[in-house]
């Protein structure tokens, strides 16, 4: 399979659906960073299964969305679809059905993602084994990402291993490994839960048949709980009769005292009325009087306000009569200053207009500066060209003398090469290894290969007979859940019955029929012939209850009749009455009626009734007694079935336990030929390791060798070119000019240029010292004219101002006047307020 297309929209930076083809050969993406070239790779590892989302730079597998940036909005949903070319129909069997396989994920926001793999949706697990058979995935060491190269260098043995697994092609059929044994583990687990479920069982089974036989004592015990019960409540109701009586006696009492009590709070209740009458007016008084006080002391405080509002004022117009005459001194003083200020600049206004010089010289100073520049220029170019011989001079000397030097040093590091190469192929040929090692390798490998193929039939064999102890162990279990079923049904059987036929004993004295057997079949007929007699109890304290009797003078049934006594097995009292009762074909039972006595009555199997009396009745519907003596005898029978029910299940157990111990044994016997034959293998392995290591031992020793000739040669040619430069370099330094004539032309050009600079530079000082004094001279002038307006400006403003403040002045003593009048009436008004308040308090206190 090979990689042909991929296709991104709206993940990360590619907000736009984009597509990439991957050619054959090398297709390569260049681009500054942060261009998006790192999501390319993120996409493929995203497609091929990645599932953390800090490898996709991310805190959780949404940031891979686009998250929105300038004017275009986030998207909700990703998707990056992978084109791979399956020509060679090298894919797995899931997806080996057309040349092109098309592998998608798509992932919305807040909803998780899905993969599909030709339109059909799979597992991740599917994508992932599909890349692993391709010995390629998300996390392969052939998706080559930032900084990547260097954890291969410093990998561990064992990530090593992973590479060269999956450069094999390998890695997926370790993944599957792995899955089948995550299977098999769970499949284990399953198993040793199933025990302990069985084993809770087994316990909670005991624990119900304790259960079971806890309630029966329960029955027995609260029979007798409700008769003590009974005669508690016998006595109880006497002693509630007192405490009635009692009650009663407290209720009249106690009547009469609310009787009482009831007048004294009517009593209360008239003067409570009186009071609230005169309430009223009272409270209107009181509150008119807390009006009028709270309007004075609203006037008082009123009163101290405007006191204290009129002497901050005058405090105020104070402060600004003194300020307005210290404006006014100040205003005069900058009157004068500008006076003074207009005459010192008309003096000196006159001393630059007169001291002023003409413009004369200046074109000759020009002129000679010019001069002075053409023949600097030329001695500088003079001194250039005799710089650029010196220095190109000494860099050819220093170059050759270097190169004499480095061809020196390499001389002598190519001599010290080659006799480390020399020695190291010395030593190579004597380490050598032999035919005699390799020989007891192969004998070796082979050994271990056979005792490899001795555990390996072993290992078949246990694994058959596991399989045939396996089936065996299956073939038990199902007649043994049979047989469970079938016991547990009965003994349900059993329970329920037991519980229907124990449910009409909870009174105080059981019936009879609780201490009955009859045969089977004639329950009908013992139901007709006691009838409601059956629901009597053999305890003397019951008020309707069978007592035992003496039955020597009852008289004999007619002959060839069987007495019902003989069919039915009950307590004493009840078999005089037994044996008045005759059992006989049902045809008979009319003929043989007229010889009965009196007292005694014939009954059928079916049910049917002949009495002395001449009373006579048909078979119909069982009673409750016959269908009660029924299921009585339905119960024995049940109790016997299962009984011999759970004793089969007690023998399929034992027989499927021993299958079980045989399955064990199996499995154990297995899984130590297991254990041998994986041993032998590890054998082969060492063995063949130790092979191969042997072979790429003698490999790299041949390897090395040869490689240590063509050194050998290599160095001999270039210790011959290394001397070959040294005398061409030492050639070249002998022709090289000689440096003093060369320095004595650079120490002439130097004076030469030194002295044309110095001229230059006297020309243009004198010329810029003529140009800046006439600059200064116009500044000033028109620096004084600005300052002159300025000052006779500001004389008119301050003129204007000292008349406006002594107006503002006039005014602030005439209103300070004013209020040095208002304290003699505060004082008389506050006066009045506090008498006309102390005359409300007075008022409200009465």
């Amino acid at each position: 399979m090979k990689l042909t297309k991929l296709r991104i929209a709206g993940f990360k930076t590619f907000v736009e659906p984009a597509e990439f083809l991957i050619e054959p050969g090398l297709t390569g993406i260049v681009g500054p960073n942060g261009c998006g070239k790192s999501n390319l790779v993120e996409a493929l590892r995203w497609v091929m299964g990645e599932s953390s989302s800090k490898s996709m730079r991310g805190s959780g597998m949404d940031d891979v969305i686009f998250s929105g940036g300038g004017d275009r909005p986030a998207r909700n949903m990703a998707e990056v679809v992978l084109f791979l070319d399956n020509s060679d129909r090298s894919a797995p069997g899931l997806f080996n059905h057309g040349e092109i396989i098309e592998v998608s994920r798509r992932i919305e926001r807040e909803s998780g993602s899905a993969y599909r793999v030709n339109g059909r949706e799979v597992r991740a697990r599917d994508v992932q084994l599909l890349f692993a058979d391709a010995s390629t995935g998300a996390r392969s060491p052939s998706m080559v990402r930032q900084g990547q190269i260097g954890e291969i260098i410093a990998a561990k043995p064992q990530e090593r291993r992973r590479i060269i697994e999956e450069a094999a092609g390998i890695a997926g059929l370790h993944s599957r490994r792995h899955e089948a044994e995550l299977r098999l583990k769970a499949a284990a687990d399953n198993l040793a839960r199933l025990d302990d479920i069985l084993r809770q069982i087994d316990t909670q089974a005991d624990s119900l048949k304790r259960q079971a036989r806890q309630a029966a004592r329960y029955r027995g015990l609260a029979g007798e709980i409700r008769r003590n019960e009974a005669l508690l409540a016998v006595i109880s109701q006497g002693e509630a009769a007192s405490l009635l009586r009692s009650a009663e006696a407290k209720l009249e009492a106690d009547l009469q005292d609310v009787a009482e009590r009831t007048r004294a709070q009517a009593e209360a209740a008239r003067g409570q009325a009186l009071a609230a009458q005169e309430l009223p007016g009272l409270r209107r008084i009181e509150a008119d009087g807390a009006a009028e006080l709270q309007r004075l002391v609203v006037a008082g405080e009123t009163l101290d306000g405007e006191e204290r509002r009129a002497k901050s004022r005058a405090a105020e117009l104070e402060q600004r009569i003194a300020q307005t005459a210290s404006d006014v001194a100040r205003e005069t003083a900058l009157i004068e200053d500008a006076v003074g200020a207009l005459a010192r600049l008309d003096r000196e206004a006159a001393e630059l207009a007169s001291s002023g010089v003409g413009e004369a010289g200046v074109e000759a100073l020009r002129e000679q500066l010019a001069n002075a520049k053409v023949a600097l220029a030329i001695t500088e170019k003079t001194l250039a060209k005799a710089q650029d011989a010196r220095a190109a001079m000494e860099a050819r000397r220093a170059a050759l003398e270097t190169a004499i030097r480095e061809e020196a040093a390499r001389a002598a590091r190519l001599e010290a090469e080659v006799e480390m190469v020399r020695a190291e192929h010395g030593a190579l040929m004597s380490d050598s290894p032999d035919g005699a090692s390799f020989g007891l390798l192969v004998t070796a490998l082979d050994e271990a290969i056979a005792a490899a193929k001795a555990h390996e039939d072993e290992l078949a064999f246990a694994e058959a007979r596991h399989a045939e102890t396996g089936a065996e162990e299956l073939k038990t279990r199902a007649p043994i859940a049979e047989a469970e079923r079938k016991a547990q049904t009965l003994e349900t059987q059993v329970a329920t019955l037991s519980k229907l036929l124990n449910a009409g004993t909870g009174h105080f004295w059981p019936s009879v029929t609780e201490e009955i057997s009859v045969a089977k079949g004639y329950e009908a007929a013992l139901g007709v012939a006691l009838g409601d007699d059956l629901d009597a109890s053999t305890n003397p304290a019951s008020p309707a209850h069978w007592a035992r009797t003496d039955a020597a003078d009852d008289p004999a049934l007619p002959p060839g009749v069987e007495s019902l006594s003989r069919l039915v097995t009950a307590p004493a009292p009840l078999t005089r009455r037994l044996n008045q009762i005759g059992v006989v074909a049902r045809a008979e039972g009319t003929a043989l009626r007229t010889s009965l006595k009196p007292g005694q009555r014939l009954v059928s199997k079916e049910g049917d009734l002949w009495r002395w009396d001449g009373f006579t009745q048909a078979a119909e519907a069982p009673t409750p007694a016959a269908r009660r003596l029924t299921e009585k005898n339905r119960l024995g029978d049940l109790a016997i079935q299962a009984q011999a029910a759970r004793g089969a299940a007690s023998v399929l157990k034992a027989d499927a336990e021993r299958a079980q111990t045989a399955l064990a044994a199996a499995a154990a016997a297995e899984n130590s030929a297991r254990q041998a034959h994986k041993g032998a293998l590890r054998e082969i392995e060492v063995a063949r390791a130790e092979m191969a290591a042997a072979e790429k031992h003698t490999a790299a020793i041949a390897a090395r060798l040869s490689a240590l000739e063509e050194a050998l040669l290599r160095l001999d040619a270039a210790r011959d070119e290394t001397s070959d430069k040294r005398a061409q370099a030492k050639a070249a330094l002998a022709q090289l000019e000689n440096p003093e004539e060369l320095t004595a032309r650079l120490d002439m050009a130097h004076e030469a240029a030194a002295h044309d600079r110095a001229a230059v530079a006297e020309a243009s000082a004198e010329l810029q010292a003529r140009l800046r004094g006439a600059e200064t001279r116009a500044k000033r002038l028109r620096g004084i004219e600005e300052e002159w307006q300025s000052w006779h400006s500001r004389g008119d403003r301050a003129g204007g101002q000292i008349s406006a403040l002594e107006a503002r002045r006039e005014e602030a003593t005439e209103e300070l006047r004013r209020l040095a009048e208002a304290p003699e009436k505060f004082l008389a008004i506050r006066q009045t307020l506090m008498r006309q308040i102390e005359a409300a308090e007075e008022a409200r206190k009465q």
